[in-house]
């Protein structure tokens, strides 16, 4: 097998990855790497559905609880810890498996985009940042069609992150985003990915399961947490606490919903959340899907998991 394959786990927010991963990496010998922008994070463990103490001990974990709620990592960063990790346990013999939702986190690992190299300048940023609130919107995106006329059709005026990524990158190497992004492409990928996408025929099946998962998020203490944070001195304004469940539960926490309220919003914004995560690993075209009916069957999914991973080379 080339050193080079990996394993990946996707699908809507609580769809059954984590165990099948952990299933998965127990016969094939493989190590888990999340792929979750929101479990990178120490002390959010219950609404982020991270991996339980006793689900841990079952396979190596790793890319959890490797940064502080008051960073905010950026893809770049993520590719860069991630395939450190990958490539250590693809050194060790064994297979890395990654399993999360957050979709552009595992595109850009398998890809292994480098962002136009990470290039980052705060200072540039944020005067770049200025401008635009200066200039306003339309103005810099007309000035950003005249270096990048491509990138520019594709965002709209109000996209200031965008807008003000686009210039500092051009800025910064000389190059434009859209060139970037062609020489991306041209590359081939990083890692030879098979992946496994996680599913339920029915949506109303989806949207269920996830209406469970809040109430027990509720039961296992997601408000609680919310407190610990904010009384150990996060921000509530920060990256980590505008996740869906924190933000709704800083609310309740300040008396402006009740709890019942911001449980509704955290359903809401959580099942949404599972039809973006849908469309992205639609795209998918080279994936085994598996539809759940009314809940996940693990030991016919472990089948025909093992039998796909093995049409791919792969040895229990």
């Amino acid at each position: 097998m080339s050193d080079n394959r990996i394993v990946v786990v996707a699908g809507p927010t609580a769809s059954g990855k984590t165990r099948l991963g952990i299933a998965l990496a127990r016969r094939f010998g493989g190590e888990i790497v999340s792929a979750d922008s929101m479990q990178l994070y120490r002390g959010m463990d219950v609404g982020t559905a991270k991996a339980t103490c006793e689900e841990q001990a079952a396979a190596p974990h790793h890319m959890l609880d490797v940064a502080d709620p008051r960073e905010s990592w950026s893809v770049a960063r993520y590719v860069e810890e991630a395939s450190r990790v990958c490539d250590e346990i693809l050194a060790r013999g064994r297979v890395p498996i990654v399993v999360g939702g957050t979709g552009l986190y595992i595109d850009s690992l398998v890809a292994g985009r480098d962002f136009a190299a990470c290039e980052e300048d705060k200072a540039l940023r944020a005067a770049l940042e200025t401008e635009y609130d200066r200039r306003g919107g339309e103005e810099m995106l007309k000035a950003l069609a005249a270096f990048d006329p491509e990138r520019a059709a594709k965002l709209n005026a109000g996209d200031r992150r965008r807008i003000v990524r686009a210039f500092e990158i051009y800025r910064l190497t000389g190059k434009t985003i859209t060139e970037h992004d062609a020489e991306t492409r041209r590359r081939p990928p990083r890692y030879e990915a098979a992946r496994i996408v996680l599913n339920f025929r029915d949506r109303a099946a989806l949207y269920d399961r996830i209406d469970r998962r809040v109430t027990k998020m509720a039961e296992d203490g997601l408000f609680r947490e919310a407190e610990a944070l904010l009384r150990a001195g996060l921000p509530p304004d920060c990256t980590a606490m505008q996740a869906i469940g924190y933000k709704e539960a800083v609310l309740a926490l300040r008396g402006e919903l009740t709890e019942d309220e911001a449980l509704d919003l955290i359903r809401q914004g959580s099942r949404r959340y599972a039809k973006r995560q849908i469309t992205w690993f639609g795209r998918w075209e080279d994936a085994l899907r598996i539809l759940w009916e009314r809940e996940p069957v693990f030991p016919a999914a472990l089948q025909s998991s093992t039998a796909f991973l093995k049409s791919r080379g792969y040895h229990e």
